[in-house]
């Protein structure tokens, strides 16, 4: 569905040139839910937004069904939704004048039935009527949701979409994202949270500075670091940790620091991206 092969953008800063995407070269199939995770300034912004033919890339090659971004942008804004990372919903005005207006601009068919049922599908219908200023933050990135999936796009790009949500309103919005599944739609994902890639990506592409550095499913860039992570806080007040293959292999470990403090857990993907970058994600 998506194809990336050598995208690069180039941004002019106070301190010359700064490769935002640097030679980013991925795929992304039919009906996948795909992350792109890495922290604040790691690129994944910037790629999505070439992806959706908002910005330009300086260098490469970017598909998305089959329609190139630089000649057919479109062929391309016909068949996807965008959740951007910032919240542009008309907050005067009621979910439901939301999704119209919509629905005018691109020309939905059957627009009341879709506006209802996209509404329902994010736990909103009760709200309908109700002005957007009086909405949480929750249910603002849920309706900006409901908005994206109006057109029946074949694909669904979310930009940070749980970025600023307390962890059990984040679930919630995971549960409204799982439903998109039903329909089979592919789903392209950024994140800087941890969790979030683990519980709704099929395959993860680690960015850090602009570059590709891994790209797996979650389960499989874990195996490949080790099983087990033992932490623990050193005489210098430091926390240390010891990525480990195995269960025993951790537990000798941890039985020999002598040290109230330690603990012993499943790796995460931010131990892939310390493994791999010498940095932290989140």
């Amino acid at each position: 569905m998506i194809e990336l092969e050598g995208l690069t953008r180039v941004y002019q800063g106070g301190r010359g040139a700064v490769r935002a995407v640097d030679g980013l070269s991925l795929t992304v199939g039919n009906s996948e839910v795909f992350g792109l995770l890495g922290p604040n300034g790691a690129g994944k912004t910037t790629a999505i937004k070439m992806m959706t033919t908002l910005s330009r890339p300086d260098a490469g090659r970017c598909l998305v069904g089959g329609f190139d971004v630089v000649r057919e942008p479109g062929k391309i804004r016909e068949r996807i939704g965008v959740v951007p990372q910032e919240n542009n919903l008309e907050r005067e005005l009621t979910a439901r004048e939301n999704l119209t207006i919509y629905a005018m601009l691109h020309r939905v068919r059957d627009a009341e039935r879709r506006i209802e049922e996209n509404l329902r599908r994010v736990d909103l219908w009760d709200r309908r009527d109700s002005v957007v200023t009086g909405f949480s933050g929750g249910m603002q990135r849920r309706l900006l949701l409901a908005r994206a999936l109006l057109a029946e796009p074949s694909v669904l790009f979310l930009d940070e979409p749980s970025i600023g949500l307390d962890p059990q309103i984040r679930r919630q919005l995971w549960d409204s994202i799982r439903k998109t599944r039903i329909d089979g739609r592919t789903v392209v994902i950024t994140t800087h949270y941890i969790e979030e890639a683990e519980a709704l990506c099929d395959r993860v592409g680690i960015l850090c500075r602009g570059k590709l550095v891994a790209l797996d499913s979650p389960e499989n860039l874990k195996r490949s670091v080790g099983e087990c992570v033992v932490e623990f806080i050193d005489a210098e007040g430091k926390l240390v940790q010891h990525i480990h293959r195995g269960r025993g292999e951790a537990n000798a470990d941890a039985a020999g620091e002598h040290n109230s403090s330690v603990t012993v857990r499943k790796t995460n993907l931010e131990d892939v991206f310390i493994k791999l970058t010498g940095e932290r994600i989140e």
